[in-house]
């Protein structure tokens, strides 16, 4: 009957001549998963300051709405040149943001390149070695 302790054992053997660290690939893992949450923090941190500013322009542009008018003309004027600064403005944001994911884009595919060229390069080491010493 098989139990938990012959499982143990077996796979004990197994990783003890595996020619694969465990501890190498952690460390790879973790060192991966750091970068990329460093591209994704940065890009979060970079969207946030974006937005903040887009909506401290588009606050700005209203303050003549509070100020307050007589006659329903001038209203009318103050509502046209917001929409058109509005409207103007709109594209440089949504710019700004598409240089931000594009800089990310970059950076994720730079980051799973580098990682696949280091990964290809260390299975390679590790067959050289295991055909050497057989």
């Amino acid at each position: 009957m098989f139990n938990f302790e012959d499982y143990s054992k077996n796979f004990e053997k197994i990783m003890s001549q595996s020619p694969f660290k465990i501890d190498d690939a952690m460390k790879s893992m973790m060192d991966y998963n750091t970068k990329v949450g460093k591209i994704a923090l940065d890009t979060v941190k970079k969207n946030t300051e974006l937005s903040q500013s887009w909506a401290k322009e588009s606050l700005s542009a209203l303050d003549p709405f509070v100020k307050g008018t007589e006659k329903p003309e001038d209203f009318m004027k103050i509502a046209t040149d917001f929409v058109s600064s509005q409207t103007q403005s709109a594209p440089k944001h949504m710019a700004e943001f598409a240089e931000v994911a594009k800089k990310a884009q970059l950076e994720t595919i730079d980051l799973i390149m580098k990682t696949g060229k280091d990964a290809q390069e260390e299975l390679t080491k590790v067959a050289k070695k295991t055909t050497s010493s057989k």
